[in-house]
């Protein structure tokens, strides 16, 4: 399994996915374990309008773990087979882990509003 998570400043996740620096991907083995992290440029201008959706999903991206994002992104990516984790903030090695240890949700937050007091995306141990 592939999971994707828009980056900058080299290892935080971005907090508009259509707007990042560029993507990290994880390739997960089939006991939870990270396997491989590559980096995957992100198209010029908004990816909110790119194909960047198809892209991932060609590569075998399953899964994004991200900050913010309307609903449209949403919908392009489900429409992919893409599924989306909202709300992570933070390191993405870190956000991986979490998740990997089922310990994120989505927050259902759509691009309103910005929280910068996390280091997670919204825990429910």
């Amino acid at each position: 399994m592939k999971i994707a998570l828009p980056t900058r400043d080299e290892q935080f996740i971005d907090e508009h996915f259509g707007h990042c620096e560029f993507y990290t991907v994880y390739t997960i083995d089939e006991n939870n374990k990270i396997v491989s992290k590559e980096r995957l440029d992100s198209p010029q201008g908004c990816g909110c309008k790119s194909n960047i959706a198809g892209v991932l999903s060609e590569i075998g991206v399953k899964l994004m773990l991200a900050g913010n994002m309307g609903n449209g992104a949403v919908n392009v990516l489900g429409f992919h087979g893409i599924d989306v984790v909202r709300g992570c903030q933070g390191k993405t090695d870190e956000i991986v882990n979490l998740w990997l240890e089922n310990k994120v949700q989505d927050s259902g937050t759509s691009c309103a509003g910005h929280s910068h007091d996390g280091g997670e995306c919204h825990n429910h141990n």
